[in-house]
């Protein structure tokens, strides 16, 4: 994984975790890698790991049975897309309308390009 510049690691892995939830790659109830296992996948400090985790689980995205590991929540799939959600329209979509704005970009443009987007994904 290559991590960003201005954005903690823990919650760059994070956000890796919600969209192992959001693609359908981690299911409810599903266990999840251990901490140390995520850390050396992520080549990173298991404390930072661990501190993923334990800011999901405040999220209630995941949950721990002690001593066997963490789990995939109920609902986490609609929680991680309300906190994703939340989380573009507060930073990511400000930044994009500036750059639209100083652009000259028009909606209409951007639409033409999402439809090409979606299409080639076959997402819709």
């Amino acid at each position: 994984m290559e991590f960003k510049e201005p954005q903690a690691i823990y919650l760059q892995i994070a956000e890796y975790v919600c969209e192992k939830i959001l693609l359908e790659k981690w299911n409810t109830d599903e266990k999840i890698p251990s901490v140390r296992e995520l850390a050396v996948e992520l080549e990173v400090n298991p404390n930072t790991a661990m501190r993923s985790y334990e800011f999901l689980q405040n999220k209630e995205i995941i949950y721990n049975k002690r001593g066997i590991g963490f789990f995939v929540s109920a609902n986490a799939k609609e929680k991680v897309s309300v906190f994703r959600k939340q989380q573009f329209l507060e930073t990511e979509l400000p930044v994009f309308l500036k750059n639209m704005n100083i652009l000259n970009i028009s909606i209409q443009e951007i639409e033409t390009f999402y439809i090409a987007f979606i299409k080639s994904k076959n997402l819709n």
